[in-house]
């Protein structure tokens, strides 16, 4: 009798020893590892700098919003004012010259070739650097030609284009033996001041420049052209302010 108590005594105790060791690993696999304090608090600041970050970008983007719509407004009505192609290809009917127009610049250069001449002419359409500003209004503008021959001499004149007129300035003689790098340029004769030739010798010079295309009827094609141009140069700049106030 007093083993049969026993035996009961441990087997009870035995229980109650194995309930107490499983509770208690069950506890600790499901209790959770705290995260060190260091890696919380990075993660913190990670956070509230992605945030700031981010408000600061909103805001700036906000702020540059109107400026943009306003931009973008004054593109678009450049863009609708600029209709000159149909009157250019009206008035370069019968225009002899070829046009070599390069962005950015304030010229355009003009080119033929005429009985084994050449012919190139640059005239100055607008005024971007704010040097000249009678050239802004279209009613004159500055010419430089050239006459070249194939055997290297060659003419130049210093016009101005008016509606109704070519006035010329200035006309030098080029000579293949004394070329602007020559030893004798520096002390070669240049020519009398064209307001001193004689009258016959003025009129003539201009009817040698009409045959080779430079006479008053290009007025219409350039002042045509310098509108364009000038549209053509300000949306230009526009885009590329755009451009950079979005980036």
């Amino acid at each position: 009798m007093r083993r049969i108590v026993e035996r009961r005594n441990q087997h009870h105790s035995a229980l109650f020893t194995a309930h107490q060791y499983g509770s208690s690993s069950s506890t600790l696999s499901h209790k959770p590892c705290p995260r060190p304090f260091a890696s919380t608090l990075l993660l913190l600041l990670r956070f509230y700098s992605s945030s700031s970050s981010s408000s600061a970008e909103k805001e700036t983007s906000s702020a540059d919003d109107p400026l943009v719509r306003a931009v973008k407004s004054n593109i678009k009505s450049v863009e609708e004012f600029a209709d000159h192609e149909a009157k250019l290809e009206e008035l370069s009917d019968g225009f002899p010259f070829k046009i070599v127009d390069k962005p950015g610049k304030d010229y355009i250069l003009l080119r033929r070739v005429y009985q084994g001449e050449l012919i190139k002419a640059q005239v100055f359409l607008l005024d971007l650097n704010g040097k000249n500003h009678k050239c802004n209004d279209f009613r004159t503008f500055p010419m430089t030609v050239r006459v070249l021959k194939e055997n290297g001499t060659s003419l130049r004149f210093r016009c101005k284009v008016f509606v109704n007129e070519i006035t010329i300035h200035l006309l030098r003689v080029k000579n293949s033996e004394t070329s602007s790098e020559g030893p004798h340029s520096i002390h070669a004769y240049k020519g009398p001041d064209f307001k001193e030739m004689n009258v016959n010798i003025r009129n003539a010079i201009h009817k040698y420049l009409e045959i080779r295309g430079i006479k008053p009827n290009i007025y219409n094609f350039l002042h045509e052209y310098a509108w364009k141009k000038k549209n053509e140069e300000r949306l230009y700049w526009l885009k590329n302010f755009k451009n950079f106030v979005e980036s």
